[in-house]
């Protein structure tokens, strides 16, 4: 296998911003992953159209080396699938957040913060996550049953948060970033070492008056 180019992996949860980061990191150069390995990239092989969080576990299952397959990307910025079928959430999984620092000591690690209850609105206005997926789903600290009222998903973000800040404390390759704060945008450059050229809101909920982040 080549020697690995990944550079940053985002450990946040969906609508906490991740399509507002990839686009960033997209403008300034980087290949990122959002969701799903793209087919149209040539180093993605048999990949080509598979979930991101299915190939985080498949490498770390097979060689230990949760990123082992995808290591041509710069950045992995949505890295969790939700559906009736599948359900991977390696954010969520401390052992696979141990295994990725412990394989990649010079990764670079991020996570897309908002406030848990306006991330649990956005969760709960987006298609049927909220309402359906997320309490239909097995998931690290949102076991089946649970996430379908404000109150259950917001005790969930929060929980989620605490174990980040928990296994990093410290540790100068993380960054909680507040999406929504004025120097968002300076302080994921100053933490990559690279010009962020835009910054702005990307797959924002528009179909209510409330505002989310994709």
């Amino acid at each position: 296998m080549t020697e690995s180019k990944l550079k940053l992996v985002n450990l946040g949860l969906p609508k906490s911003g991740t399509t507002t980061l990839a686009h960033a990191l997209e403008q300034a150069g980087w290949l990122c992953a959002d969701h799903k390995v793209r087919r149209s990239i040539k180093q993605s092989g048999t990949l080509g159209g598979d979930h991101v969080g299915r190939v985080i576990y498949r490498g770390y299952f097979e060689t230990g080396d949760p990123f082992h397959h995808l290591g041509f990307y710069d950045a992995l910025t949505e890295i969790s699938v939700l559906r009736k079928d599948l359900t991977f959430w390696p954010q969520c999984d401390h052992a696979v957040i141990q295994a990725m620092r412990r394989t990649h000591p010079d990764l670079r690690f991020v996570v897309t913060y908002r406030p848990p209850d306006k991330l649990s609105d956005s969760m709960r206005r987006w298609n049927n996550l909220g309402s359906v997926r997320l309490p239909n789903g097995v998931i690290p600290g949102l076991p089946h049953g649970f996430g379908g009222t404000d109150a259950e998903r917001v005790r969930w973000i929060e929980g989620h948060y605490a174990m980040l800040r928990d296994i990093f404390g410290n540790d100068r390759h993380f960054l909680e970033l507040p999406m929504d704060a004025p120097d968002a945008r300076q302080r994921l450059a100053a933490h990559l070492g690279l010009d962020i050229p835009w910054w702005g809101r990307k797959n924002v909920n528009d179909t209510t008056p409330a505002e989310g982040l994709g």
